[in-house]
């Protein structure tokens, strides 16, 4: 029998990649896929469990379509994901909405869940988190421009905040040419903008023990028809000097490196389990300048980590200050249990966390800015991504924004420019962050 099944997808674009396979799997099993829970038969709910925060915009979403159920609007939801694969008790107790459960090692069961369902059986699977399916298709809900590519799954790094190991399971590297395969659909389909992802992809084809690595996966994937080639995330202890070097002579890959550095004093550092110092981070970033002067630096910081005091913040505060990283995300610490650091001592009170997330927002927005007014008469290549109505002009990235991350370039030309397209654009502007600018005749 064909159902009607929607799809929503919380949190990062690794869990993007598991709803996109599932809804691959039930378009091929015959059911009619939408984004739309309203009219639907099943609503599958992919979630994000990572922190607090990302808790409780699932159980929001569970809750609201809990209220479509009861007004008759939608029979049955199917919640998947890391709150599932964590909190597998507390949803069976708390969230009657919920009528089916599926891990994170079981994506691949959604089709049988869905059955399950309409038959009016409860289904709850969890696979082993340790050996998933990576491969199938997908149906890709990016623009047909742009697309994320998974070349791994899990992580075994062990940072002292992070729960995802246990939601995840340990790292482990797709085998390159099922990577590459999957890379050549993509480009064959016309994407030009390739995002490649995975909790960790410095350490992408080390567990394979064959002699795969990063350099080597990015050769390769140069060889295809891509034009921009975006990385997420390179762990900063993990960046080799082949690995700059191979960045640093491809055109294609851009010279945007998104690295998680979570913090800079060395105490900070320690206690999270993380395995570089301050003075290898800015070693790091000196050589990352000197090979791509242009290059722009996005990284994560967490405030408020327990034993984290007035002095070690303004150290965070002042490596700041010195290395001007174009884009930074700040996040207060989140208590997570079954993570070494919701045992520590001395936690920071959340009202002192948040008022250094705070700062550190006000801090890096005047870098942000000053980075947005060198680009000032200078022409940069854009991704132009449409018209905006509202705005009045078009809307596009340069290769120091990643998408749904960083900012715009909102640009006027003197003819239609069909989104997909890379233009040139004068800067001519700032506003809000973004750069205004006009098409180069």
């Amino acid at each position: 029998m064909s159902y009607k099944v929607a799809f929503i997808s919380l949190g990062c674009a690794k869990n993007l990649i598991n709803t996109e396979q599932m809804m691959a799997l039930c378009r091929d099993a015959g059911y009619q896929v939408t984004g739309e829970p309203e009219g639907a038969d099943v609503a599958v709910l992919n979630t994000c469990g990572f922190i607090e925060s990302a808790k409780s915009e699932a159980i929001d979403h569970i809750l609201a379509l809990g209220a479509l159920k009861e007004q008759g609007k939608l029979k049955k939801l199917l919640v998947t994901g890391c709150l599932s694969q964590r909190y597998q008790e507390e949803i069976r107790s708390d969230l009657p909405e919920v009528d089916g459960l599926l891990g994170t090692g079981s994506y691949d069961q959604v089709v049988p869940a869905v059955e399950a369902l309409m038959a009016g059986e409860r289904p709850e699977t969890f696979g082993d988190i340790h050996h998933t399916s990576e491969e199938g298709e997908r149906l890709i809900t990016t623009p047909p421009w742009t697309a994320f590519l998974k070349i791994a799954e899990g992580c075994s790094n062990g940072c002292a905040f992070c729960v995802i190991p246990r939601l995840r399971g340990r790292y482990r590297s797709r085998p390159m040419e099922q990577v590459l395969a999957e890379a050549k659909k993509l480009s064959d389909a016309g994407v030009q903008e390739l995002i490649v992802i995975a909790q960790d992809i410095t350490r992408y084809g080390l567990d394979l023990k064959d002699g795969t690595d990063l350099a080597s996966l990015l050769e390769e994937l140069c060889r295809l028809d891509f034009h921009w080639i975006r990385l997420h995330y390179l762990y900063p202890e993990a960046v080799t000097d082949e690995l700059i070097a191979t960045i640093a002579s491809h055109p294609q890959i851009l010279h945007y490196l998104d690295i998680p550095i979570q913090h800079a004093n060395d105490g900070i550092l320690k206690a999270m389990r993380r395995r570089t110092t301050r003075a290898q981070l800015e070693e790091l970033f000196a050589k990352l300048r000197s090979a791509m002067p242009d290059v722009v630096i996005r990284t994560s910081l967490i405030c408020g980590l327990p034993g984290e005091g007035e002095e070690e913040f303004e150290e965070l505060c002042e490596f700041l200050r010195e290395q001007k990283l174009q884009r930074v995300g700040a996040f207060r610490f989140s208590p997570e249990e079954g993570t070494l650091a919701f045992e520590m001592d001395h936690q920071v009170p959340t009202e002192t966390a948040e008022r250094r997330v705070e700062l550190v927002v006000d801090l890096q927005s005047r870098i942000m800015d000053e980075y947005n007014e060198s680009r000032l008469g200078t022409v940069m290549e854009v991704l132009c991504e449409g018209f905006d109505e509202v705005e009045g002009c078009f809307v596009g990235r340069t290769y120091a924004d990643s998408v749904d991350i960083d900012g715009r370039v909102l640009f006027t030309a003197g003819e239609r420019i069909p989104a997909g397209t890379f233009v040139p654009v004068r800067m001519t502007d700032v506003a809000d962050g973004d750069l205004i600018g006009e098409m180069e005749e």
